[in-house]
């Protein structure tokens, strides 16, 4: 039912579009703090409405297909961010297993088993002891933590607070986040070395997504293209091959980065690069600011149909050259 109405929004050849899904995690059991994040039966159940809906290929060949004018109808892409251990353990099996594929944007510096910041900042309100976690002396308030629904509260608050800090302060500020908790030790969560390596054996693809993952918009120009490059070519020491994707941390255009990081990544010699902004991409789509989308429902067909409307949206959410 659903093939026609997609493949009336996404027909083959000149005028196609290509869908682009941005996942991040997918664990081994629901979580009650991160309600948004598919466990993996959830995820493998989305992947086989998306096989029997779309013609799912590998980003790179994607990308040359779309404005080649030759990509299939319903042409899809599968990405994953940030690097988290979970991709090579249970995403990547899942979609192997499916015949599927994906590329995975790996932020460098937390590989050997690091934890970002905001993964910080969570698993510190989940190992909070009391009612009440207090960080009013770092500026941060006080927030009830006695029930799951008050802890996801206290960690939207708090990540909404300082995602846009400058990179020290929002150290500091998790830092405290953590110390007014308990302090126990944050649990890593990123990938090993070998995994990405184990990604590439199963038929994944690798791209980079800088070193540290800080906002781009919040750097200088120099810190800006050293992050970009850096990121790169570890990954291209790591993999003994070229990186040549690219997916822009938190990737809000015009917020989290801006013309002058479109023009690094080319520079850097990427040849494309994927933002957060919502839409389907089109030939006529800016090659370094391709749109992605992850519908959130659970129900079969309201996950199709909202990818559906996706379609119907103009891909407009670029920075200007």
């Amino acid at each position: 039912m659903l093939r026609l109405p997609l493949s009336l929004l996404s027909p083959a050849g000149k005028r196609g579009r290509l869908s682009i899904l941005i996942f991040h995690r997918v664990l081994p059991r629901p979580d009650p703090l991160s309600p948004d994040e598919p466990d993996a039966a959830e995820f493998e159940a989305q992947m086989r409405w998306v096989r029997s809906w779309f013609n799912v290929l590998p980003l790179g060949t994607a990308i040359d297909r779309l404005y080649a004018g030759t990509i299939p109808p319903r042409a899809l892409a599968i990405t994953f961010d940030d690097g988290y251990a979970d991709n090579e353990e249970l995403a990547a099996p899942i979609l192997a297993r499916l015949g599927m594929t994906a590329t995975f944007f790996i932020s460098t510096g937390y590989l050997g088993g690091g934890i970002m910041w905001n993964d910080r900042v969570i698993e510190a309100v989940r190992a909070c002891e009391g009612d009440t976690l207090d960080v009013s002396a770092a500026g941060l308030g006080r927030h009830p933590v006695g029930s799951a629904g008050q802890r996801r509260a206290a960690i939207a608050a708090l990540l909404k607070a300082i995602k846009h800090f400058e990179q020290p302060q929002r150290d500091a500020a998790t830092d405290a986040i953590v110390a007014a908790a308990g302090g126990r030790p944050s649990p890593a969560l990123m990938m090993q070395p070998e995994q990405v390596r184990r990604l590439r054996t199963l038929g994944m693809d690798i791209g980079a997504h800088t070193v540290s993952h800080p906002i781009l918009t919040r750097l200088d120009a120099q810190q800006a293209r050293d992050e970009m490059a850096s990121g790169k070519r570890a990954l291209e020491q790591l993999l003994g091959e070229p990186v040549e994707l690219f997916a822009y941390p938190n990737g809000v255009p015009g917020q989290d980065y801006a013309a002058e990081h479109v023009a690094m990544a080319q520079a850097c010699g990427f040849r494309a690069a994927v933002s957060t902004a919502w839409g389907a991409a089109s030939a006529q789509s800016d090659r370094f600011q391709l749109p992605r989308f992850t519908p959130w429902d659970r129900a079969r067909w309201l996950y199709g149909a909202r990818l559906l409307g996706n379609l119907r949206r103009p891909d407009r959410s670029v920075v200007p050259a």
